[in-house]
This record gives structure tokens, sequence and C-alpha cells, in this order.
């Protein structure tokens, strides 16, 4: 509707004041949603209009809501300087239902024909998958869904952490500490446990961290032992990520992590040679940022390795020449917020214009359970598996108590439990640190997952009592109380959130839009009988269910989240 209104309010500009420009009349964002639905379901601050006009707001608010002339859409009303418009309320309820039916699953969708690469989870090889892992995955896979819904060619990477020094360190505790018996038994508890040894060792021992070392630089020469071992960890790891992957439902198109870019960094460091890019420092190589005023961008050690820079450079220029990307995202924690500015400014120094605008850095907060920080190297550390099992669990009981008639009660669970931790993490702006805690993201009463999908699974239930006797013939005059509209208002905005997601990176975008969407839902469910006796009023009331259980369906399934239909 805000593209509908906003072709009202530009012919009436035109109407009023003929002489206006058309290339200055405003645009649907110049719509605002006013806090309460007394003022009207959109505003347009006349202010916009002052200069131009050389007119006082209030005037211009007056004339236009006088010029205003689409009753079948909206009529205005001239209060101080904004032109509140007001839904033609029967109209705007078979809009948006017609609109919600005809689209089905691609509601609020659209066709940008671009293509972008999103960069996330990126597990390191040897550690299992925890709840720092979280937020990544998550994010990037709910963004992949919806640039997908906004017909964008996703490409999702899993750049794998499986380059670095402690990878050394891993072979070295596994010689002096390990067998492949208590490694194949443990899986990555065992070599996570090695991992730790290893710290612990090292404090006292300084000269383990000489030996890992050389044990990397084996590694990096292609010595057939060090390849050997560590291929058998890689494997080993992805087997358990896969595992946690496939609760979650997360994929990914490219598992091509640090070590494919071995072969691909020689372009990268000859590059900056040939552009007089490279200075020396202290033995190392590194590009001088001063004038961006940051660091230097280290390139080169002192001892010829690489580093996390000159890979995700190597990175970045492959997957232009073989994506083609409109746009290159990396979901990670904004501890690396520096990193990627300096990597982005050399490939602007480098020539690469497309880095300015097409590449980002998807930052967000840190994720703590019940108050407490995590620490790998510490071993304070709570394993996704384990925090998801949990999950279940914790749901399943609640679901026995509230519906013990439930059938198949485990896979709801599963769903509710699962959906509970992907809903919490992505409730919020992804910027902001997330302490989770089991009270509030099982809670079926509070802004959570459950009471979503809850919501969504009530709208069925009333479906179903409504087969077989279901009427014909609508009388939208059945939607035209305020909560009915409020509901409707909800489904309207919804493809806007989807915008604003895609716009700005951030799911909660989509999350919170659904939430909107079940709270009115439940408000009209509360306070407005459905199924009664008149067919006609029946009929109209249960479009709008439909509206509800699909859009809550889609917003769901866009963060990630299953929808069962019956909790």
């Amino acid at each position: 509707m805000r593209v509908v209104v906003t072709e009202v309010l530009r012919e009436a500009i035109l109407r009023a004041f003929s002489e206006f420009p058309q290339e200055a009349l405003p645009g649907p964002e110049a719509l605002e949603v006013p806090p309460d639905s007394a003022l009207g379901d959109f505003a347009f601050p006349c202010f916009r209009l002052a200069k131009p006009l050389r007119l006082a707001p209030p005037v211009i608010a007056q004339r236009l809501a006088e010029a205003v002339d689409a009753p079948q859409v909206a009529t205005a009303q001239s209060v101080g300087g904004y032109l509140n418009f007001y839904f033609n309320r029967r109209n705007f309820a078979r809009t948006v239902l017609d609109n919600i039916q005809e689209t089905g699953d691609r509601y609020g969708g659209a066709d940008s024909g671009k293509t972008v690469v999103l960069d996330y989870s990126s597990i390191n090889i040897a550690k299992r998958f925890h709840i720092g892992h979280l937020s990544t995955t998550v994010i990037g896979h709910s963004l992949k869904r919806i640039y997908d819904h906004l017909g964008w060619q996703t490409v999702g990477i899993n750049h794998l952490g499986d380059w670095g020094t402690q990878f050394g360190k891993m072979i070295a505790a596994f010689k002096r500490w390990g067998d492949w018996q208590m490694v194949e038994e443990g899986g990555v508890d065992a070599l996570t446990a090695l991992y730790v040894r290893f710290h612990k060792e090292a404090e006292d021992n300084p000269a383990l961290e000489d030996e890992g070392r050389a044990w990397f630089r084996r590694i990096e020469e292609g010595d057939s032992e060090a390849l050997a071992i560590f291929d058998r960890f890689k494997d080993l790891t992805l087997k358990d990520a896969r595992r946690v992957y496939d609760i979650l439902g997360v994929t990914f198109d490219s598992y091509n992590g640090e070590a494919f870019f071995n072969d691909k960094m020689g372009r990268v460091i000859d590059e900056l040679r040939a552009k007089n890019l490279l200075t020396e420092s202290q033995g190392a190589l590194v590009v001088d940022l001063e004038d961006y005023k940051m660091p230097p961008c280290l390139i080169v050690k002192s001892d010829g390795a690489t580093l996390y820079a000159t890979r995700d450079l190597a990175a970045a220029l492959w997957r232009k020449d073989n994506y083609r990307f409109d746009k290159c995202l990396y979901v990670v924690a904004y501890q690396q917020n520096l990193h990627f500015q300096q990597v982005f400014k050399v490939l602007e120094l480098m020539g690469y214009d497309w880095a300015r605008d097409q590449m980002e850095h998807v930052a967000f907060g840190m994720v703590s359970y019940e108050g407490q920080a995590m620490s790998t190297r510490q071993g304070n550390i709570v394993f996704l598996d384990e925090l998801l099992l949990r999950a279940q669990e914790k749901a399943l009981d609640i679901i026995r108590e509230k519906s013990p008639e439930l059938k198949s009660p485990e896979a709801v669970a599963r769903d509710v439990g699962v959906g509970a931790v992907v809903f919490t993490t992505l409730l919020n702006n992804r910027i902001k640190d997330i302490d989770f805690w089991w009270g509030r993201a099982l809670n079926f009463d509070g802004d959570t997952g459950p009471y979503v999908q809850y919501t969504h699974a009530r709208c069925c239930s009333v479906l179903r009592r409504a087969e077989g006797a279901e009427p014909a013939g609508a009388d939208d005059e059945a939607l035209t109380n305020d909560e009915a509209q409020a509901v409707l208002r909800t489904l309207d905005r919804f493809p806007e959130a989807l915008r604003a997601a895609q716009r700005g990176n951030e799911p909660s975008e989509v999350t919170r839009a659904t939430l909107e969407v079940a709270k009115a839902f439940n408000k009209y469910y509360y306070e407005q009988r459905i199924l009664d006796d008149d067919p006609a009023a029946t009929a109209a009331r249960l479009e709008l269910v439909r509206g509800v259980k699909q859009v809550i369906a889609l917003g769901l399934y866009l963060i990630g989240v299953k929808a069962p239909e019956a909790m």
C-alpha cells in the first residue's frame, strides 16, 4: 500500500500545486508510519515541501488534504504540518489478502538478477562447533535466504579456518600425547582436549611453541606426514560440523577455506609489488595505510609466511573473477572491523573500485551463556550440538505438559527447541551482544520463537476446525474492525521489512516483523470471533487467518526456523 498511497500523494501535489516539478515529487520512503493508528495508516511530513513551495507546512497539508481524491484507496486529513492518510478499510483488506494469496510463498519477493557472495560460519579445523559460532552461522544462513527471496543469486561459502600455526600446535600435541585410537573414538572432543592441554603445558614449557611452529612449517612445505595427520583432523571436524549444520538446516555452496588459496597469493604479492604498494618494515612486507588513519596491513611476515590479510585479498579477487558478484559479505564478529577495513582499502588502492561499494563486513556482537563469556583456550566453552540437544529436551518437557495429546511431540520439540535458539540469536540488532538464557529463549508468552511458532500452530488449528464447512463469498466488512486492520497492517508492511533486512544486512528486521504479525493476530484472536453463524463474515476471517499463517511461515523460514502445524 505504500506505493499506492505515494501515487495518491503525488497526484494531490500536482493537483494542488500545478507548477511543482515532477522530478521533485516524493517517493515511497517519504511516508511515515504514525506511532498511533488513530493518526492514520501513513503520514506525510509537509515540511519536505516547505522550501520549494515557500509555504508553511500546515498550509501545504490543508491544501493537499483538499486535493486528495481517491476514496477507494484512502482519505486524508491535515493535522498540523502532517497529511495523514486513512485507508479505505474494505479495499485495504481485499488488496492485502489478494496479494498474499496470489504471490504465495513469494510474498514480498523480487527479481534482482544480481549475485551476492556470503562468507559465514567459517569454522576452524580441529575445533568443535561451539556457541561462539552460532551468530555467524545463523545470520549468514538467514541473509542467504533473504537475498534469495529477493531474487539474488546467492553463493554461501564456509571459509574454513584450515591454515595457521595453531594446526602445527595441534599436531605437536597429538604426537606427544595422542594416538589415532584416541582421536577416532573421541572425535573433535579429543582434538579440543589436546589443544587445551598444549596451551596449559606451554605456560611452563615455552619450547612447545617452537615445536608447534616447526610442525606448521612442515605443513607449508608439503611434508607427507604432517599433511596426512592434518587431513584426518579436517575430515573429523567436517563430520562433526555437518551434524550441527543438519540440525540447523544450514547449507553451503562451497567449503573453500584458507588452504585453497595457498597457490593464489603469489598474484596478490606480485600485483602489490608491481603497483608500488609494498614497503618493507622490519623485514616484513606491508601496505602503508597511514594516510587512511589505519596501521599498516601486513602482507608477508619477516620469515616469509603469509597472513590472513593476504589470503582474504586472494579470496576476494578469486571470488570476483569466478562469481562476478555484485556484493560480497563477510559475516564475522565486530572484533575484525579493522582487518576488513584494511583489506577493503588495499583492494581499492590496487585499483579495484568495486571493493568500495560491493564489499561489506557484516559485524555482530558476542554470545555468552548465562552470563559467562566463552574461551576455547581456557576450556570454557558451550558446544553447539549440546546446546541444541538441551534446547530440544527442555522444549519436550514443556510441550508434554502443555499438550499431552500431541502426536509426535519429539519432532515438534526439535523444531521448537532449535527454533528458540535461532530466534533468540536473530531477534535484536546483530551488533548487540547476546546473553543466552533458557528462561527467556523458551518462553511461550514472550518475544520468542516458541510464541511465534505457537501462533502459526494456532492458525493451523483454526483452519482445521473450519475444514469441510468453509463458506464461500467473503464479506470484507468483517475485516474493518480495529483488531483486523492492525493485523492487516503488519501483513502489508512485511515486504518492507524484507527490503530493510537486505539493505542493512539485518535479519532482525524479518524476525521483528514476523513477531509483530503474531502479536497482532493473537490480539485479534482473543477479541474477535472467527467462526460464527455468518458464513460471509467467517469466510473473510478465514482468509485473514490463512494470510497470517502464510506470512508467519515465510518469516520463520527466512530466519531459519521451522513452523510446526501443531504444538
